[in-house]
């Protein structure tokens, strides 16, 4: 909900947003200020305010996990290799902007993503790096490593292929992560114990993996671990987000699910 004549959100509950003392003289006197330069640069500092709170690399790897699902204040600073305090101040950030939400249990606190439109702005911060950084090529190869060797599928073919009952489909995340939301009939095995479960694997038909996203190192890790012991294996094209986000089907809990006509896009 926005406040009228602005385009300004509403104040929201404690541990989300805090203005300034400008932008709260403007919402609070808006009828008086309407189209004066105050105003306008009250509601750009808000904007502003936001693409502030992405300007960290630490910050959008936050992001990046919080689209996998909830977390701990706790649990996010494990992922990351941060300090609790360092992570609880990135997360104050995030949530001053809007762009994150709170759960207290206890006493902790548990952060996910304020709506799907914040998965949104960082698919398509993605996308712009992507295609105007020239570097950003040689920076995904030295994390994830040459991907040449790592064929991909997009989602409308896996979905035929989970409909046709002719892939075995592998979810390399956490297991909470799986938990949360996965592809129906993927089964939840974690990169660490992939090696573990191959030779459960059937031998004439093709794997596909899939992680939290693009960036994710876990897929091409496990397609090169299974075409090393002789599958033939591909990875998503991105990840679970964005097959959730592009409105195919889920599945949420442990048990793996299943595509039915009725529900899957063929």
């Amino acid at each position: 909900m926005h406040t009228a004549g602005l385009g300004i959100p509403a104040a929201r509950p404690v541990a989300t947003v805090a203005y300034s003392q400008t932008i709260m003289r403007i919402i609070a006197n808006r009828g008086a200020s309407a189209g004066t330069e105050t105003a306008k640069g009250a509601l750009f500092d808000a904007l502003a305010e936001v693409a502030g709170a992405l300007a960290s690399g630490r910050r959008l790897e936050i992001v990046d996990l919080l689209a996998q699902g909830e977390r701990s204040v706790e649990e996010v600073a494990r992922e990351l290799g941060q300090s609790l305090a360092n992570t609880s101040h990135h997360l104050r950030v995030l949530a001053r902007a809007g762009l994150v939400r709170t759960r207290r249990e206890g006493t902790r606190i548990h952060y996910r993503l304020a709506g799907p439109g914040v998965e949104e702005l960082w698919s398509a911060l993605r996308a712009v790096a992507a295609a105007e950084r020239d570097d950003l090529g040689r920076l995904t190869r030295a994390y994830l490593g040459p991907l040449e060797d790592v064929e991909v599928v997009d989602r409308d073919e896996l979905l035929r292929r989970l409909l046709r009952g002719d892939v075995v489909v592998l979810d390399v995340r956490p297991v909470r992560e799986y938990q949360a939301g996965h592809i129906p009939g993927a089964r939840s095995v974690p990169l660490e114990e992939l090696a573990s479960a191959i030779e459960e694997l059937p031998a004439d038909v093709e794997v596909v993996a899939y992680c939290r996203g693009p960036y994710c190192v876990f897929a091409p890790a496990a397609v090169r671990a299974l075409r090393r012991a002789g599958y033939s294996a591909r990875r998503l094209e991105d990840g679970f987000p964005e097959w959730r986000r592009a409105g195919f089907p889920v599945a949420v809990g442990e048990k793996r699910g299943r595509v039915s006509l009725d529900r899957g896009r063929p």
